[in-house]
């Protein structure tokens, strides 16, 4: 069955078959039909196409996607090109200046760092306009955990950035000592002045990928 279009459809082979996930997908199909849900249905699984199973390295989790119009692209935390940077992507590239003196980008899409094995998952995949988390607890999360748990088993160290409570309960589904985990709180601007900033996940994501033979990530969004 191909879904993802690359390795991910192996790996998740079991859970595109599943009950849950059929549930999931005439769910999805009615909100679509019948509501404006974000991102565009061929975004959908953009995240994975982006990142491969084998290319992944590093794992930005976030939470569901942005519910306004033309934010949402199934990359967590990322906005196409021509729409403003929310506030907490702002605040993302606030600390990268501090921390990796990468300068402030002219757009908030973060295709840059998918590309180079950055895996940029939300836990819920949808949401309808206007209204955050309206598509929790419906099956997303139940993927989104074994794709988390998947990368969890990968011999190749990686590196999980945590943002915010909800991100760093997935802590629980991680167990292999080959990995790094950071946590902080959530870089939106409620909380990002306490503990987010001056966090140093960017480069010490650097010096763990360097220490570990792998090419280090190339913050500076292009």
């Amino acid at each position: 069955m191909r879904i993802i279009g690359n390795d991910w459809d192996e790996v998740l082979q079991s859970e595109f078959t599943a009950p849950y996930y059929q549930q999931l997908r005439a769910f999805l199909d009615e909100e679509y039909r019948t509501r404006t849900v974000f991102p565009p249905a061929k975004f959908l699984y953009n995240a994975l196409r982006r990142t491969s199973y084998a290319a992944t390295k590093v794992v930005i989790l976030g939470q569901d996607p942005y519910h306004e119009k033309g934010q949402a692209m199934g990359l967590s935390f990322s906005v196409p090109r021509g729409v403003p940077a929310p506030p907490s992507l702002i605040n993302i590239y606030k600390e990268l200046a501090s921390d990796c003196g990468c300068q402030m980008p002219s757009h908030g899409d973060l295709t840059y760092w998918a590309d180079q094995g950055v895996l940029l998952l939300n836990t819920v995949l949808t949401v309808r306009e206007g209204q955050a988390f309206s598509h929790a607890k419906h099956g997303w999360e139940t993927l989104t955990d074994r794709i988390i748990g998947e990368l969890d088993h990968k011999d190749a160290p990686l590196v999980f950035l945590l943002w915010g409570r909800p991100a760093r309960e997935k802590k629980k589904l991680l167990s292999n000592p080959k990995h790094l985990i950071l946590e902080s709180p959530h870089p939106s601007p409620l909380s990002a002045h306490y503990g987010f900033f001056g966090n140093h996940h960017f480069s010490k994501t650097n010096q763990y990928l360097t220490a570990n033979g792998l090419t280090p990530i190339d913050w500076q969004i292009r």
